[in-house]
Order: C-alpha cells, then sequence, then structure tokens
C-alpha cells in the first residue's frame, strides 16, 4: 500500500500523467465539435489538437524543474527528451500523416478504377502534429504542472492529502 501512496504524491509523475489524460481528453473534444463524431480512438491515439505528447513533456520538464532544480542532471535528461519528442512529432510523424492521406486518396482512386488493392484498411492519417498543435501542447503541459506542483504541496499543508 505505501507503493501505491508514493507513486501518487510523485509529482513529477503524475502531473505528467494528468497532462497527457486532459490534453487527450481537450484533443477528443476538439474534435467532437470540429466533425460532429465521437471517434473513441482519439482518446488514446496520436495526432490532433493538442499535442499530448508535447503536453506530457514539457510538463514532465517543469514538474522535475520544480522538484529537483535546474541544475538537476533529471532536468537535463528530461530537457533534452521534450526538445526530442516535440520535434518528432512535428517533424518525422507529422510527415508520416501526410504521407498517408496521400497515398489513402491514390488507393480510393485505384480502387475506383475497379482495380483490386492488396490491402483492406486505410492508413492512419492522425500521427504528427501542426507546429501551432505542438506549442498548444507544450503551454498546457506548463500549466499543468504549475498548478499541480504547487497545489499539491499546499493540499499536504492543510491535511487533505496522506503525505508519503
Amino acid at each position: 500500500m505505501n507503493y501505491v501512496i508514493e507513486l501518487l504524491n510523485n509529482q513529477i509523475l503524475m502531473s505528467a500523467g494528468l497532462s497527457w489524460g486532459i490534453a487527450q481528453i481537450v484533443k477528443t473534444i476538439i474534435h467532437l465539435i470540429l466533425t460532429k463524431e465521437f471517434v473513441p480512438e482519439r482518446l488514446v491515439g496520436s495526432g490532433g489538437m493538442p499535442s499530448c505528447h508535447s503536453a506530457t513533456v514539457c510538463a514532465l520538464t517543469v514538474s522535475v524543474v520544480i522538484n529537483e532544480g535546474i541544475h538537476s542532471p533529471f532536468f537535463a535528461i528530461s530537457a533534452i527528451l521534450a526538445i526530442i519528442v516535440m520535434y518528432d512529432a512535428r517533424g518525422v510523424r507529422r510527415e508520416t500523416g501526410i504521407q498517408a492521406t496521400v497515398l489513402n486518396e491514390i488507393v480510393e482512386i485505384i480502387e475506383r478504377l475497379g482495380a483490386d488493392v492488396s490491402y483492406d484498411e486505410k492508413l492512419k492519417e492522425f500521427v504528427g502534429h501542426t507546429p501551432l498543435q505542438v506549442v498548444v501542447g507544450a503551454i498546457l503541459g506548463i500549466i499543468i504542472a504549475l498548478i499541480y506542483c504547487t497545489l499539491i504541496p499546499y493540499l499536504h499543508t492543510l491535511g487533505f492529502l496522506i503525505p508519503a
């Protein structure tokens, strides 16, 4: 039981996880508003607004700074991880999504012409992020980490949470 309490009191882990969850919910709501269709895959899938990858790694990095300091080796690790993840989400994975869209369109044209295509499922087009989606995810993660890492210690002092 102590392990569960220690895990739940890990501000770094919990703020990163909370940021991921909130970003996924926001992404699903935005997709629902734009398409008028609820797609459960949006709750766990990649791509879309905001970037849950950016939210998660930025919350991780900010939480590390708050808990360990900017001179911590953990900050260096999380900052480099954040840069790589956000670069990849905006770059390589975004290009993959664009290519999937083009390939799906080509397959549709070929099928309309009467030819058989060797695969049944469409390629996933929601893979990467636009620069705006990455920035909004980053801002969301930073805000959540700042709130979470200042609110939790305050709740401890008021006796609302069990200390680790």
